[in-house]
């Protein structure tokens, strides 16, 4: 793009009247539903004066944002990382290009874009933190602005990095997962662990994956699982029922060489029943305990997680933490082959994001609770 066009972009787009809206958190809630009936609201928003912005930013016009499981942690400060009040939620999104600085010579106006959430948005760091993806505009540095690889749709788009990056860190990075290996893999309908069935198919190993209902399950089976199990109690009941005899007839009685644990509380010490010596646990999440931090920011961890350290050493087992921001806040390099290994299994068509609640950037409140209730499949998006 010439010069003359780029400005003659830039001031059509600082000369218009154009609004649209976003999101704002107003302040922590003790619980995040706390924060979705009383602290949150849709609040009109201007497009950006392009006239402040810097050579290397760059302006989008948002079409698709991801409604996570860590947008609505944050919104009561029980993530590790905290965004200060008033903020926009949404850690990722696509959209199109709308204008772009002098110096940006990566994208072109018109393009279908997705956003980085380590590099902008309410969990990066910097001034671009205050450009979360439930609004109808962003600004972000080139640097965290992408083409959407292989055709994804602008609701797949939005969905992939930070799910497919999460799975690559704790199956490559910490799991050291082999081809001809087992990996058991919880909360598989989720975001992240159908990421993680993706992923571990990708790296050769045999996928049995648990949930609690048959037609999520059906999907994740869709989406590439080898074997599902139905680990839910009759009735509705709370906790799960015992599956090491399931899963063992799966494996001839050897056990699984890896678990994917993104779910914790009574899964976790089920699991441990259920793998090989010297198997990898995988410490993903804590989906069924979410309160293990005090509310409103206060961290501290009253309500932890316990494991049985006597079955850990019987068991001869490796338990990896892996929390992917942090992992990689400590050392930047374990991102850009994590990053680039996902882009090129996206262009080539090999992930595929799938996404099964859609809602008006308006009705954000109905999808922040259909994501907390487990009514999602896979992904959840908010068009502004």
């Amino acid at each position: 793009m010439t010069s003359a066009t780029n400005d003659a972009t830039e001031a059509s787009a600082t000369s218009e009247t154009r609004t649209g809206q976003r999101v704002i958190v107003a302040e922590l809630a003790e619980e995040p539903l706390e924060a979705v009936d009383k602290l949150m609201s849709l609040e009109p928003m201007d497009v950006p004066d392009t006239t402040k912005l810097a050579a290397n930013d760059v302006v989008i016009a948002i079409k698709s944002a991801s409604v996570g499981w860590v947008d609505l942690l944050m919104t009561s400060g029980q993530y590790q990382h905290m965004a200060k009040p008033p903020y926009c939620p949404g850690l990722e999104y696509a959209g199109v290009v709308m204008w772009r600085g002098a110096d940006v010579r990566s994208v072109d106006v018109g393009d279908e874009v997705l956003s980085d959430g380590f590099l902008t948005g309410p969990r990066s760091l910097g001034a671009y933190q205050r450009y979360g993806g439930f609004a109808s505009y962003a600004v972000a540095p080139a640097s965290a602005v992408h083409r959407i690889p292989g055709g994804l749709t602008m609701d797949q788009a939005c969905n992939l990095l930070g799910n497919y990056e999460t799975a690559y860190h704790c199956l490559v990075t910490r799991g050291r997962v082999r081809a001809g290996e087992t990996v058991l893999v919880h909360g598989a309908s989720g975001a992240t662990g159908l990421a993680a069935v993706q992923v571990a198919k990708l790296l050769g190993a045999t996928v049995i994956a648990t949930g609690r209902s048959s037609a999520k399950l059906a999907v994740v089976k869709e989406e590439g699982a080898d074997h599902v199990i139905d680990v839910g109690l009759p009735n509705g009941e709370r906790g799960v029922r015992a599956f090491k005899d399931d899963i063992k007839a799966l494996t001839n009685g050897r056990g699984v060489d890896v678990v994917y644990d993104g779910v914790g509380g009574d899964i976790s010490l089920e699991s441990l029943r259920c793998v090989r010596f010297g198997a990898r646990f995988l410490v993903v999440g804590w989906a069924s305990t979410p309160f293990v931090a005090q509310g409103k920011g206060a961290r501290g961890a009253p309500n932890a997680n316990m494991l049985p350290t006597n079955l850990i050493m019987m068991k001869g087992l490796d338990v990896l933490g892996c929390p992917t921001a942090i992992s990689t806040a400590n050392d930047p390099a374990l991102r850009p082959p994590r990053l680039a290994a996902v882009l090129e299994w996206a262009e080539r068509g090999e992930i595929r994001p799938h996404v099964s609640h859609v809602f008006p950037l308006a009705d954000f409140k109905s999808a922040l609770r259909a994501k907390w209730s487990g009514e999602v499949i896979g992904g959840c998006v908010l068009h502004p």
